[in-house]
């Protein structure tokens, strides 16, 4: 099994279903023993440039272990939906299960405002 970086931009009025379509894929993942070594939802932010006239996207980010197979079947899952305005899928060679810097960030941001 490799490892993969996968983040997704979604559109962001189809924001609320965005549980359902990554049960989706996780349900995928797991069917071929693959493993889920870090899952942020980054939420909604601005895009550098418009994609089909959209200001701003949902954006996932997720590192996952699985065979190239389920690489393919996701790609494919990934073009097919119509939700799904970009994706892009990364080989990497070690898991990834640390925070990235935007949810450290975000979290620090969130530790201060409980001390004040």
């Amino acid at each position: 099994m490799r490892n993969y970086e996968i983040i997704l931009l979604v559109h962001p009025d189809h924001s609320e279903q965005i549980p359902s379509i990554i049960e989706q894929y996780k349900k995928l993942i797991f069917n071929d023993q693959g493993k889920i070594h870090r899952f942020e939802d980054w939420g909604k932010r601005q895009l550098a440039y418009s994609i089909n006239k959209l200001q701003k996207a949902h954006y996932i980010l997720m590192n996952i272990e699985v065979n190239i197979i389920v690489i393919k079947e996701l790609s494919d899952k990934f073009r097919f939906n119509d939700f799904i305005i970009r994706n892009i899928i990364m080989f990497v060679k070690k898991p990834i299960s640390e925070a990235s810097p935007m949810m450290r960030i975000r979290e620090n941001k969130r530790l201060e405002l409980e001390v004040n």
